[in-house]
């Protein structure tokens, strides 16, 4: 039985057909483990591969409800406990939810909502930027408006510093490059990036230097309407442009492209990350 599922079993202290304290209706606690394949078929209706895939889908519905309530009651406290148990526990009792169910949601605790929180603002960035005309736009001034849209997603700066702490701590640097990574590639996977090469790297790692050093900066920017922030971000992107144009005059270089000829085709082999559908399952699907 999926943990969550389990956790809502507890709360309940048993029933078949119920609901839990997230207000969502659940199918009927049985182990699965315990189901006949002939079985599952003739109560559910479909095979035990369908059952299994229709709890999973059931229990991610459960889990971003109980994670949405969590991560607005955790705010108000994150300024004075950053994202820690404290604040966790502060907002799993605000929230009324009971402890099982919001560590089935975040077996991590608030590390989990200060990743929600990011992946929240990443999506109100591309809402953002669907709504805003950027045909009309050259490619750098979407850019930069994609990174503003970002800053502008943040309500409340004292979270993202928190965070920025958080982050910074050795044991959690990797996952806080990997959020920052993730922001470059919605970016660039929005304005229509379709680059499948070593260019689908260079870019979002590019694009993530820009970002974090605008976020520093950001944080730090009393002017009006941020237009500190932005003239600074046009530098970046300046210096980015710069580069670029290098990188072109070397390949055009006749005796320094021929020096590079060796690396130039190893990297001509870097091929962008397949990209599978999602099926909820662990691993991946060969065949049919």
């Amino acid at each position: 039985m999926s943990s969550l599922l389990a956790a809502g079993a507890q709360v309940e202290r048993g029933g078949f057909r119920t609901s839990l304290e997230t207000g969502l209706p659940i199918c009927r606690l049985r182990v699965l483990s315990e189901l006949r394949p002939a079985e599952a078929r003739w109560e559910y209706g479909f095979s035990r591969a369908g059952l299994h895939a229709r709890v999973g889908a059931l229990e991610d519905a459960m889990a971003q409800d109980v994670k949405s309530r969590l991560l607005a009651a955790i705010k108000p406290h994150v300024a004075f406990d950053g994202w820690g148990p404290e604040a966790f526990a502060a907002a799993v009792q605000e929230a009324e939810i009971a402890p099982e169910l919001a560590r089935a949601a975040c077996p991590r605790g608030a590390i989990d909502l200060a990743v929600a929180y990011h992946e929240a603002g990443d999506a109100a960035m591309v809402a953002a930027l669907d709504a805003m005309d950027l045909d009309e736009m050259r490619f750098r001034d979407r850019i930069a408006a994609a990174v503003m849209a970002r800053l502008e997603a943040v309500d409340d700066p004292e979270l993202v510093r928190r965070g920025m702490t958080l982050f910074a701590l050795p044991h959690h640097a990797a996952e806080g490059a990997a959020l920052i990574w993730g922001t470059a590639d919605r970016i660039w996977t929005t304005l229509g990036d379709s680059s499948r090469d070593v260019n689908w790297y260079t870019k979002r790692a590019t694009l993530s230097g820009v970002y974090s050093s605008t976020l520093l900066y950001w944080l730090g920017d009393h002017s009006a309407d941020h237009a500190d922030t932005r003239a600074f971000l046009d530098r970046r992107i300046e210096d980015v442009m710069r580069f670029e144009k290098l990188k072109a005059g070397l390949r055009d270089n006749a005796l320094l492209s021929g020096m590079m000829a060796g690396p130039l085709k190893l990297l001509d082999r870097v091929r962008a990350p397949e990209t599978t559908p999602r099926t909820g399952m662990p691993g991946r699907w060969k065949g049919h």
